[in-house]
């Protein structure tokens, strides 16, 4: 596995604002926000895609999801809404191969394709 900027950011040899850590994973602000809250939850098991997650680390999803939510409700922002993403290799817009959930919000968010119903 190749070592990316989260891991380094895990290991804390990079500074980060991290909002949320705990044995399992790390969250903090994404250094080029897409949304007025961009917050990346990354797991702290060394998986580069969802393509490699393996049967047995399903719940590290669970974990990601769970924990966006719990953001999202603890910062006052969860019943206006929000949105969570992962992005799997280049098409999918993933740019830092290992494994992270984007939690976005903070402004309404326009839906996903011209004409299109989520």
């Amino acid at each position: 596995m190749t070592d990316t900027i989260f891991h380094k950011i895990i290991r804390r040899e990079i500074p980060a604002d991290v909002v949320y850590e705990d044995e399992h994973l790390i969250a903090f602000r994404d250094i080029a926000p897409q949304a007025p809250v961009h917050v990346l939850f990354v797991p702290k098991t060394s998986i580069a895609t969802l393509n490699d997650l393996r049967a047995d680390q399903a719940e590290i999803v669970g974990r990601l999801a769970h924990a966006a939510a719990e953001y999202a409700k603890r910062e006052g922002f969860a019943e206006d809404g929000y949105r969570v993403v992962i992005n799997c290799n280049g098409h999918g817009g993933q740019t830092v191969y290992q494994l992270h959930l984007h939690l976005l919000a903070g402004a309404p968010l326009g839906r996903f394709g011209a004409g299109r119903e989520a």
